[in-house]
């Protein structure tokens, strides 16, 4: 006990140790047949803290978001929008539509713990490849189905979704916005990367269960749903009062001084919801009566609203003239929160984040130097890490039906000559680098 907090945290969660340290799902084997964000999330995140992740695509092209490259930009023909939801995965190829890339699953499933898919509802059960039939080859598997608006309801079979639509349905982008000024949507895939960290958390308590009852289960999620589980008291007030709530920008509704302010050399976050947080804010604006003031004196009256923009006003003219350092250390000097507003050039420089490992900075064997953002939740014993990044389609064919399915060399020769399995089209997204080679990048 002789060290403090602090140092005693800092120690327990030291990056230098986070390799020689086990991993909380090791043993975990899951199935993943997705595509885009809301489904390869999920098992991604599972992947981080040591499930062992096998992505099932299809020969040639494989997965969609392969090709959603942010700003039609590819590095090394990897696609940055495919790569942060991917990473750690042993990528397979395998034509499900084809019975014996079927039975290739089923093999796969029947050596699993979970299954992910994200297709349409009632695809895979009319392929045969659904719980139903799954469940009777493996009964303690658990399995995963999320769409856009669920497996059933009048409105969810045949309906396509995107991020998009979930934020438009829920309810979240109506909430969104300016007032007087149209709904916006998030400025990230929301909906896709709430919706695997839920779909988690439903996989982890059907382990739990099945881990004392021996019994797998089917789990289905809603993109949309999922998005309404975010939004706090909305229903609750219409359902009391009848009323809608409103768009208020980046103003806080619930609390006052809450707002982005300009400042010289940027812009700052800064929000005082308690009465002694605003005390202290109205001390580092040297404005010290106006924590007494009647306008201003407690919550409920600063969040009037032509005193809350009124209070908004005083304290945009203080910030202009002040730099964000400046303001983030009187936040902390005064007892009030502030915050610059960051851009990803920022995450990289700051101290605070590459200390913690909130970015992650290594050499690919396959793709060279990359940047990722790392495993947010930090476990002292048994922490997440990143060990690869995402790979071209089918790059682990070869080990994965050799390993898991005993298959020969030539019986994978005779599955690629009949296509039911396959590796990359020539294709940016699909294929490795130019300079790669056979060989290259094979981190098992």
């Amino acid at each position: 006990m002789a060290d403090s907090y602090v140092a005693w945290t800092q120690k327990a969660f030291d990056l230098r140790q986070v390799f020689d340290k086990p991993e909380a799902l090791k043993g975990i084997r899951v199935i993943e047949l997705c595509t885009l964000i809301l489904g390869p999330s999920t098992p991604d995140f599972l992947g981080e803290f040591g499930a062992e992740v096998i992505k099932v695509e299809l020969p040639g092209s494989g997965d969609t978001m392969r090709y959603v490259p942010p700003n039609g930009w590819y590095w090394r023909n990897l696609c940055f929008g495919f790569t942060p939801q991917n990473h750690g995965k042993y990528q397979v190829a395998v034509d499900v539509h084809r019975t014996e890339g079927k039975e290739l699953f089923r093999k796969l499933t029947a050596k699993a713990d979970v299954v992910v898919e994200n297709v349409r509802p009632g695809t895979m059960d009319r392929w045969g490849l659904g719980y139903r039939q799954l469940s009777q080859i493996n009964p303690r598997i658990i399995y995963l189905a999320a769409t856009g608006f669920g497996q059933w309801g009048p409105f969810a079979v045949g309906r396509a979704s995107y991020d998009l639509l979930a934020q438009a349905a829920s309810g979240l982008a109506g909430i969104t916005g300016f007032p007087g000024r149209s709904p916006m949507k998030s400025g990230i895939y929301l909906g896709d990367y709430f919706g695997g960290l839920m779909n988690c958390i439903a996989i982890l308590a059907a382990l739990h269960y099945r881990q004392r009852t021996g019994r797998g289960q089917f789990l289905e999620y809603s993109q949309a749903e999922g998005l309404i589980r975010t939004m706090d008291w909305t229903w609750i007030y219409q359902g009391l009062t009848g009323k809608e709530r409103q768009r208020s920008g980046n103003r806080d509704v619930a609390i006052s001084p809450s707002d982005i302010f300009p400042c010289r050399d940027g812009l700052v976050a800064i929000a005082a919801g308690r009465d002694e947080e605003f005390a202290g804010l109205c001390r580092a604006m040297r404005q010290g009566k106006l924590a007494s003031d009647r306008r201003f004196a407690t919550l409920a009256a600063r969040l009037v609203d032509e005193q809350n923009l009124a209070l908004n006003g005083i304290i945009a003219a203080w910030a202009r003239t002040r730099r964000v350092k400046e303001l983030v250390g009187l936040g902390q000097k005064f007892g009030f929160a502030a915050a610059p507003v960051q851009n990803a050039k920022d995450h990289r420089g700051d101290p605070h984040l590459r200390a913690r490992g909130a970015v992650w900075e290594y050499e690919d064997p396959v793709y060279g130097d990359m940047v990722e953002y790392g495993p947010a939740p930090k476990l002292s014993r048994t922490p997440g890490r990143i060990k690869w990044s995402a790979r071209p389609v089918g790059f682990h064919n070869e080990y994965v039906f050799r390993k898991l399915l005993g298959l020969t060399s030539k019986q994978i020769r005779a599955l690629e000559e009949k296509k039911v399995i396959g590796k990359w089209a020539d294709r940016f997204g699909a294929k490795p680098p130019d300079d790669w080679r056979p060989g290259q990048g094979e981190i098992f």
